[in-house]
């Protein structure tokens, strides 16, 4: 059987680290990189069968690793990780062609278990408490940030705001 190899993209150099250690307890071969570039280099090359992808890294996002990486190899089994949770990134992290999308802390476990989950499940908890104006507004804002490649002056003037005003905002609660 072919060895399965596993891309890990995360700028967070400890934690990517300890992700490929337990991949390779696990059977895996795992090459690491730090940047959207890296990875997009790498790939053609190792030809993983899947990638840990972390959303915020810097240079180009977690979200232009993904749709740089199915452009390569389209059956890529790709997981979105992030400290940064919204579902308008997780929206289009699953529609640039991640299979999965978890929310940080995640080990080893949870990141197989989703390369191996085909397809969705009912058994997920549905919350009872309604979604705060707060957090429509947070999400507002991610969406926009998306549609304009996170350009916080052009995201400002399609939500009617002031720049600063936004920056602050962000400040409080990050991408």
């Amino acid at each position: 059987m072919a060895e399965k190899v596993l891309l890990i993209v995360d700028d967070n150099v400890e934690l990517a680290m300890t992700l490929a250690r337990s991949f390779e307890r696990r059977g895996f071969r795992s090459v690491v990189v730090h940047s959207t570039e890296s990875a997009l280099e790498r790939a053609p090359i190792d030809r993983p069968y899947g990638a840990v992808v972390d959303l915020r890294m810097g240079g180009a996002s977690g979200l232009e690793c993904v749709r740089g990486l199915i452009n390569i190899d389209p059956g890529m089994r790709i997981v979105v990780v992030t400290g940064y949770a919204s579902i308008t990134t997780a929206v289009e992290a699953i529609k640039l062609g991640a299979c999965h999308y978890l929310a940080k802390p995640v080990n080893a476990d949870d990141i197989l278990g989703a390369f191996e989950r085909t397809s969705g499940t009912t058994d997920v908890e549905v919350a009872d408490r309604r979604s705060s104006l707060k957090n429509h507004e947070w999400e507002r804002i991610n969406e926009v940030l998306v549609e304009t490649d996170y350009n916080i002056s052009e995201t400002a003037r399609r939500l009617g705001m002031h720049r600063r005003t936004l920056a602050r905002k962000l400040a409080k609660k990050p991408v």
